[in-house]
């Protein structure tokens, strides 16, 4: 995600990326970030310490890891700057410890970056809401062999927002898989599925089934540049924004 967002950033003339932070021992600390990514030398070095270049901007954008996304948080927080997070597999304890390092700064925080994923947050609770206890709702998520946590932040934040909509604690409704002999489905429960496969960037589909008919919502994502673009736009709103804690659908307007 770093790499795309270098990247996509060359063709937006108001960003600049000016620091680049990776791992302590990564073997490419050091090197030109723009060349790593691809897009060309920008004169900035891959470095393994956010706290030795956040001077040089105004937002920092964090796709790391939910052990070091407060951490992150922190040391933008004490830099005065602005924060976007796009760390994917945040649990609740992580978003508690997220919101507290990030009280005095602008903190954009989603688990999909994507505008049209985004978009897909506000039709599953208006779909849910509309077609009520009738309906079952099961979601099911594809993402590359690679991805580490299961089922993806997106599938679960679909299922909070699902189980909001139907005024269900989305802790006790949401169902991880089916195995084995496990009785009718229930009318509360919300399935949620992953499928780990190839290089799969990442599809969701939310599935409304009632006796007779089948409603699904889907989104496909066909490149990481999507959410890359969609970073970028929740930096330009965080670095004008007052302090809190927005998502994307602040930044979108909806």
């Amino acid at each position: 995600m770093g790499g795309r967002i270098i990247a996509c950033s060359r063709s937006e003339p108001d960003l600049e990326i000016v620091g680049a932070v990776d791992r302590p021992g990564h073997p490419d600390l050091g090197r030109d970030a723009g060349e790593l990514s691809g897009a060309g030398n920008i004169d900035c070095p891959l470095s393994d310490s956010l706290a030795a270049v956040i001077d040089r901007g105004d937002v920092v954008i964090d796709f790391s890891a939910p052990e070091a996304a407060a951490e992150n948080a922190a040391g933008a927080a004490a830099g005065g700057k602005s924060l976007v997070v796009g760390t994917t597999g945040i649990g609740p304890e992580e978003e508690r410890k997220l919101r507290a390092a990030t009280a005095g700064i602008a903190c954009v925080y989603s688990p999909n970056m994507s505008v049209g994923v985004n978009l897909l947050f506000r039709l599953v609770g208006e779909t849910a809401e509309a077609l009520g206890d009738a309906y079952d709702v099961e979601i099911v998520e594809a993402h590359h062999r690679l991805k580490k946590d299961a089922p993806s932040g997106t599938a679960k934040k679909i299922a909070e927002i699902a189980a909001g909509a139907l005024h269900r604690d989305p802790a006790e409704a949401s169902v991880y898989g089916r195995e084995g002999l496990v009785g009718e489905r229930t009318r509360e429960e919300i399935g949620i599925h992953a499928v780990r496969a190839g290089d799969i960037v990442g599809e969701h589909t939310v599935i409304f089934s009632a006796p007779g008919e089948r409603l699904e919502l889907i989104h496909r994502a066909h490149s990481r540049d999507t959410f890359a673009r969609g970073a970028l736009r929740a930096a330009r709103f965080a670095a004008a924004a007052g302090p809190g804690f927005y998502s994307m659908r602040d930044v979108l307007g909806i």
